[in-house]
């Protein structure tokens, strides 16, 4: 895509050795799937949804991250409804997920980790015709599949779809470092997407790895969907929607008190910064080396602003020793203590 002069404003980095460069923040598109299924985040407004796309893409940012699962379908098509209007040259680049089918009969399962051939070439028909593409920028695997296929079958059918033109670039999301170790044997991996935040942190021990293959990296949560913003305490987690899948959460209910002084002590950061506790969860994952970019989710423009300036606020060692003292007070989480 050729950029626009209002998205060279963002920080921006090479995405691992595809052709990409992309914004430090993309637009996680999971929430705007809307309800009625088994990992939704309540019932979603569309029209605020595409209105937070395009108010993402006006500020600058560059990508977009969605997934077939998210409101079984539902997302892909908002993704395409807020992309439609935008001239071919400034439109972000848009990627993917394959791997949890379900089931239409009852949206209340849980998907199915599938990772056969055919399934994920079903998948890939239905995401092009979903988001009205003729090429996704970024396939990714959701998470390893658990219907017998081995990771080398369902590996390479990404590298083929890449080979084919249907996908620009292929990666895995949810996988341990054997797995990563397993697929690029078979063929690069052109990018990763692990869970980070200052609540979980285990996925770090993975960076090491990425920046030895140049493998890009996307972390998802870096807000932990939403609990270091600061605007969660216990009132507001009761008063979820009962389709809300964090009404039941471990990070929600059991670890609520560590976790919400993990996101005081955030708060702290952000006043010195001059900038919003969202904005500062986000820049505290994006100052792990090797991270490329986060993805933040968003529900209205106004959510947007909130976490934008986390494109390009610097973290201090300072504001790291803060947080990290913060963390081993609370005994929150798991993983290093500073990014």
């Amino acid at each position: 895509m050729t950029s626009t002069t209002e998205q060279t404003t963002l920080n921006a980095v090479p995405f691992g050795t595809t052709d990409m460069t992309i914004t430090r923040v993309g637009f996680g598109a999971w929430a705007v799937g809307g309800g009625d299924w088994a990992f939704a985040w309540g019932p979603q407004d569309d029209g605020e949804a595409i209105a937070a796309i395009r108010h993402a893409v006006e500020a600058g940012i560059n990508w977009i991250d969605t997934a077939a699962v998210y409101g079984l379908g539902h997302s892909e098509e908002v993704v395409a409804a807020a992309l439609k209007d935008i001239p071919e040259a400034d439109r972000p680049y848009v990627f993917t997920k394959a791997g949890l089918v379900w089931d239409e009969a009852d949206r209340s399962i849980a998907p199915r980790r599938v990772g056969k051939p055919a399934s994920i070439r079903r998948e890939v028909e239905n995401s092009l015709r979903r988001l009205k593409l003729d090429r996704i920028d970024l396939y990714q695997m959701h998470w390893p599949a658990e219907d017998g296929t081995e990771l080398a079958e369902y590996w390479q059918t990404l590298l083929d779809l890449k080979a084919e033109g249907k996908v620009r670039a292929v990666g895995l999301s949810n996988h341990n470092l054997a797995q990563l170790e397993a697929a690029e044997a078979i063929g690069h991996v052109d990018t990763l997407q692990p869970p980070f935040s200052a609540i979980h942190r285990e996925t770090a021990e993975l960076l090491p790895w990425t920046r030895a293959h140049d493998t890009g990296v996307i972390v998802y949560s870096p807000m932990m969907s939403g609990l270091l913003t600061g605007a969660f305490t216990h009132e507001r987690v009761a008063a979820l929607p009962v389709d809300d899948w964090r009404r039941t959460s471990p990070d929600f209910t059991t670890n609520l008190d560590a976790n919400l002084s993990v996101a005081n002590a955030l708060r702290a950061v952000a006043e010195q910064h001059g900038i919003s506790q969202p904005a500062a969860a986000v820049a505290w994952a994006l100052a792990l080396g090797g991270v490329s970019g986060a993805i933040v989710g968003a529900r209205s423009p106004e959510q947007v602003d909130g976490w934008l300036a986390a494109a390009s606020t610097q973290l201090t060692p300072d504001d790291a020793g803060f947080i990290a003292d913060a963390i081993i007070a609370a005994g929150a989480g798991e993983g290093p203590t500073r990014p």
